[in-house]
């Protein structure tokens, strides 16, 4: 039985600046929130860390949850969003680059659920 589905994203080659700014990553999760139809819970939660460090964010989800942590000293972004619903995927590859400047992105789906 299938409850849900996870995108497991990793963007190569981003601007190490936009991996350090906490809105432009409010901006990405924005994104996400509008194209997969998602309800978030409460206010979404940054935890910056101090130089060369990232950015850890987390969205609580009517849905389940989404997360992103950064690490601009190595141009790189992991993101991790889970969905109890089926949705169709959303182009991962072109939100990175338009909110991350990624210049290559990895995407991983998952079924999650109970195995019989």
């Amino acid at each position: 039985m299938t409850t849900g589905q996870e995108w497991l994203v990793d963007a190569s080659g981003c601007a190490p600046e936009r991996l350090k700014d906490a809105p432009a990553l409010a901006a990405l999760f924005e994104a996400l929130v509008v194209a997969l139809d998602l309800k978030v819970v409460g206010q979404p939660q940054w935890h910056v860390f101090p130089e060369p460090g990232g950015i850890t964010g987390l969205a609580l989800l009517a849905e389940s949850h989404l997360a992103i942590h950064t690490f601009p000293e190595h141009g790189f972004a992991a993101l991790n969003v889970y969905c109890c619903r089926t949705r169709a995927c959303p182009d991962f590859t072109a939100l990175a680059a338009r909110y991350l400047g990624a210049t290559s992105c990895r995407v991983r789906e998952l079924s999650r659920g109970v195995e019989a």
